[in-house]
Parts: structure tokens; C-alpha cells; sequence
């Protein structure tokens, strides 16, 4: 009966960017695809069914298996939203496709498969490009707020000095003097001021979820401090394993954890010390260690380390303000991703937090799964 009425919907589906298809199972064969097949993958439409496989293979295990999941999960008439699956171009490159797919049977009981592809490459790229630039951009403010600041605390903490033994001084010095200092106290507030502001704002928008190569991630935020150490004084350690860990994060809020945590490091380590960023995966978890060789947290304030508006608050070494919000945040951005976050330190020899994150459901070989479809 519906197959009548299949010529009326043609001009849609020839005018669609979208990719449509219905694959039969029973004999894997694709039995309808529109003419968006050529300009999405760039071959004839005759070609279909010695294309897929081929295609197939390309696509990035991980995402293979995750599609496979997704599809296995889903029961007959349920709709399988928006899958991001990268491909690999045989000149080089990556093509990132987002395909939806529902499971459906015919009167006889015959299974398909029927669903959209569309090609999402270049809004991908200019996403994760942004994304980079937000993960720069955060860390070289923290990088750039000590490197500004601390030159106006060691010109207040001198002019403090003058003041103590410049004895009396004519009301002229005096007035001189007191303006150094408040001016020294207003710029430090500013540029702390600033970059609080920043983390906080961010904060407040609502998390937006992706999958996402964490070990990537925390090179390139890494990278930012590795060049700034002749700037800070510090030496910044980067450990990644050598295979990808993915995990279902907002990157923009975790690297806000991370670069928070970074910068309490830098705030209470000596010229000397060491900061470190290592990244394990542990059966179900992934685990990332942010360490440092700093002064520790003294034991009567790690109770209330992660209290909002803490007494733990503390200026930094070098005169670096807090808005005692940082902790408390960040446990909630960790909870929020369904991790926890706890933390070692000892008085003179430094600290280690340590984030806990659950891992992707354990999934079946690539082998398995790209056989299954």
C-alpha cells in the first residue's frame, strides 16, 4: 500500500543533503539510497552495495563498536539518534559523518534497517578548532595572570619595605608611596579578578555532552604551561598512555578542572618545582593525577578544602588572590560527569588530586562488531 505513494516523497529525498537509506538484513543488501549517496561519499548510487563495506571499514573502530552498541540496544521501531562516526579518507583526513538509523520489519517479519547520513566535517573541524582555542585561551590566562601579577606583588611587597624603613618621610613620599601600593593592590585584584570571572561564567552553562579523546585533551592544555616554563620558574610533566581513552565529557567544563587545579599548583610551588598532569586507565575508570612539589595543604584546612566559600582559601605564593569558589566547583563539574575527585598533601612536600571517571560500557572487539552490521 505504501509503496504507491514512495514517488511522491522522491523530490524531498533528491533535495536533501542527507543521505537516505533502508538496508535488508537478511541479506545485507542496501535495497534504496538517494541520490545525496554521490555527493556525500562520492561515488554512484549503482555502487552501493560495493561501497558500504568498504566504507565500514574506514570508520574508527571505537565508533564502529559504538554504533554497533547503539543499534544492538535499540528494539524494532526505535529511533537510533544522531551517531558521530569519523572515516577515514583514503587520501588522508578524516570525514565525520552523524547517522540515525531505526530498526523496523516488514509485514512478513523481514528486518531493516533504514535511516540518514549526513556529512558534519565541516562543522566538526570548526568545532574542535574552537575548542582548542578555548583550551589555549584558558590556560594562557592563568599563565599570563601569574606572569602579570607577580612583578606588581614584589613592586607592592617593596614599597611596603620602603615605607617600614624609610622612617619619617615628608607628607610628598608619603603620598607616593601610598599610591605605588594601592595601585600594585588594584592591578593584582584586576587581573585575578578577571580570570575568576572567566572560570566562573563558565561554569554556569549547562554541560554539553561529546566523546572525547581525554589524553588529546590534556596535551593540549598541557602544552601551554611546557612553554611557559622559563616564564613561571616551574617544570610541567605530561603523561598520556599511547592507546586513545575516550570518555562522554563536556571538554570545555573539564579543562576548566583541570587548568583550576593547575593553577593552585602554580599559586603554592616554588621557583624549582614540579607540576604534573598523568592520565591512567583502569578497568572501568579512567583516573587523571594532577600533582605538584608545592607547600601542601596544612592539615587543619583539607576538611574544608571543597566547602563553598572555604576557609581554606589562601593567597598564593606570590600574592595571587582567591575567590574560595575554585574547589567547591570543580567537585561539582567532576560529580556532574559521574566522577569523584579526592586528593593527598602534605605540609612542605606537595600535593596530588586525583579524578575519577567512569569509562564508556566495556565494549565488543571491532572485528565483532563491524561484523554484525
Amino acid at each position: 500500500m505504501m509503496q504507491e505513494y514512495l514517488p511522491l516523497f522522491e523530490p524531498l529525498l533528491a533535495g536533501s543533503e542527507a543521505v537516505q537509506f533502508v538496508f535488508r538484513v537478511a541479506d545485507r543488501r542496501v535495497v534504496y539510497v538517494s541520490t545525496a549517496y554521490e555527493q556525500v561519499f562520492g561515488d554512484p548510487v549503482a555502487h552501493v552495495n560495493d561501497d558500504w563495506p568498504r566504507w565500514l571499514h574506514r570508520v574508527h573502530p571505537d565508533d564502529r563498536q559504538l554504533l554497533h552498541e547503539r543499534l544492538l540496544q535499540a528494539g524494532v521501531g526505535e529511533v537510533v539518534p544522531e551517531v558521530e562516526l569519523r572515516v577515514a579518507q583514503p587520501g588522508g583526513g578524516t570525514q565525520w559523518l552523524v547517522l540515525t538509523a531505526c530498526r523496523a520489519q516488514d509485514a512478513a517479519g523481514g528486518e531493516y534497517l533504514s535511516g540518514n547520513v549526513r556529512d558534519i566535517t565541516a562543522t566538526k573541524e570548526a568545532s574542535l578548532n574552537a575548542q582548542k582555542f578555548n583550551t589555549k585561551k584558558d590556560a594562557t590566562l592563568e599563565i599570563l595572570s601569574h606572569d602579570l601579577a607577580a612583578p606588581l606583588v614584589l613592586l607592592q611587597q617593596l614599597t611596603e619595605h620602603l615605607r617600614a624603613v624609610s622612617g619619617e618621610v615628608g607628607a610628598p613620599v608619603q603620598q607616593v608611596l601610598d599610591m605605588m601600593e594601592r595601585t600594585c593592590r588594584q592591578g593584582v585584584t584586576l587581573i585575578r579578578d578577571f580570570v575568576d570571572q572567566e572560570f566562573l561564567e563558565s561554569v554556569n552553562v549547562e554541560l554539553k555532552w561529546e566523546r572525547a579523546d581525554l589524553g588529546a585533551w590534556l596535551i593540549t592544555i598541557m602544552e601551554e604551561y611546557e612553554r611557559s616554563e622559563a616564564h613561571t620558574h616551574l617544570q610541567f610533566r605530561c603523561e598520556v598512555p599511547a592507546e586513545a581513552v575516550y570518555l562522554l565529557l563536556d571538554v570545555n567544563k573539564f579543562q576548566q578542572v583541570i587548568n583550576n587545579l593547575l593553577s593552585n599548583s602554580i599559586k603554592f610551588t616554588h621557583d624549582g618545582g614540579q607540576i604534573g598532569v598523568r592520565l591512567e586507565q583502569r578497568a572501568d575508570q579512567a583516573v587523571v593525577t594532577v600533582w605538584d612539589t608545592g607547600v601542601g595543604i596544612p592539615e587543619r584546612l583539607q576538611p574544608v578544602l571543597f566547602d563553598k566559600f572555604t576557609k581554606a582559601r589562601r593567597p598564593g605564593l606570590r600574592g595571587e588572590k582567591t575567590t574560595g569558589l575554585g574547589m567547591s566547583v570543580i567537585q561539582t563539574i567532576v560529580g556532574l560527569h559521574g566522577g569523584r575527585i579526592t586528593f593527598d598533601s602534605t605540609e612542605g612536600r606537595g600535593s596530588t588530586f586525583v579524578i575519577t571517571l567512569p569509562l564508556p560500557e566495556q565494549k565488543l572487539p571491532a572485528e565483532a562488531a563491524a561484523q554484525s552490521l
